[in-house]
């Protein structure tokens, strides 16, 4: 079937990345695959991630990604009917094997499968704990694991933050490693290993060749801890996580 809505989106997302002059660079645009399934991954810092992830997949040999993404984004009445159109693939976190399974039929088919492993976005802006799931697709799919770092991102919209969507020449970065290819020997926990360390390797290049830095004092905050900057770190994140999902979980449990 023919991808009538996401080419169109694609444009629209351009114009408006050309209208703010957002300096996007790529790096490693070979690495992606011209044809054939792959597990794209990447890290997680910004709400609109699977933009620029996708963009790089997209910009750099045509190809076009679909996310795993949570329900919720699917149920919603306006992005709802554009992640369906542009073949997305919905998660209910409470039963996750159907989109697991549809996302094995869309990589045997030969499509892209975009994937964050950490499952939600890091308030530390360094890599969270990976979960095994896109190694343990690759490996059924039989297709290799393209690692993507992301930078930049976290300044126009992150967790925690207002969002500022108009601000103008920010520089991105997307960082594209070499794809991981699977053995029948591979397990996915050792596989993940290979993964997170291709990630931080490339997360690590990405913030060490980023062209800006922060304005003053107050904008300091999308700067990690280790690199000086007033983001939290690691552990204060996950304590602020845990926090988090304790206050919804609490919320989800008081009556109407």
């Amino acid at each position: 079937m023919a991808d009538l809505v996401y080419p169109p989106v694609i444009g629209s997302a351009l114009a408006v990345f050309r209208g703010l002059d957002l300096k996007i660079e790529i790096v490693g645009a070979e690495n992606v695959p011209r044809r054939g399934g792959a597990v794209l991954v990447s890290n997680h810092i910004s709400y609109l991630d699977f933009l620029f992830a996708g963009l790089g997949a997209f910009k750099s040999a045509r190809r076009l990604t679909r996310f795993m993404a949570k329900d919720d984004v699917f149920r919603h009445r306006i992005s709802g009917p554009l992640m369906r159109g542009m073949k997305h693939i919905s998660v209910d976190r409470s039963d996750g094997q159907p989109a697991y399974d549809a996302a094995v039929k869309a990589l045997r088919a030969g499509e892209v499968v975009g994937v964050f492993p950490e499952a939600t976005i890091s308030r530390s802006f360094m890599l969270k704990k990976f979960k095994t799931g896109a190694a343990r697709m690759a490996a059924d799919a039989q297709v290799p694991l393209l690692p993507v770092a992301l930078w930049g991102t976290q300044r126009l919209w992150t967790k925690g933050r207002k969002k500022n969507l108009t601000r103008r020449h920010t520089p991105i970065t997307i960082y594209i490693g070499e794809p991981i290819v699977l053995t029948p020997e591979d397990r996915p926990v050792m596989v993940t290993r290979r993964l997170r360390a291709a990630m931080s390797e490339l997360l690590d290049r990405a913030q060490r060749n980023y062209p800006d830095s922060p304005s003053g004092p107050e904008d300091t905050w999308w700067l990690p801890a280790q690199l000086g900057g007033t983001a939290p770190t690691p552990e204060q994140a996950e304590a602020e996580d845990e926090k988090a999902a304790a206050e919804k979980a609490e919320r989800a449990g008081r009556p109407d």
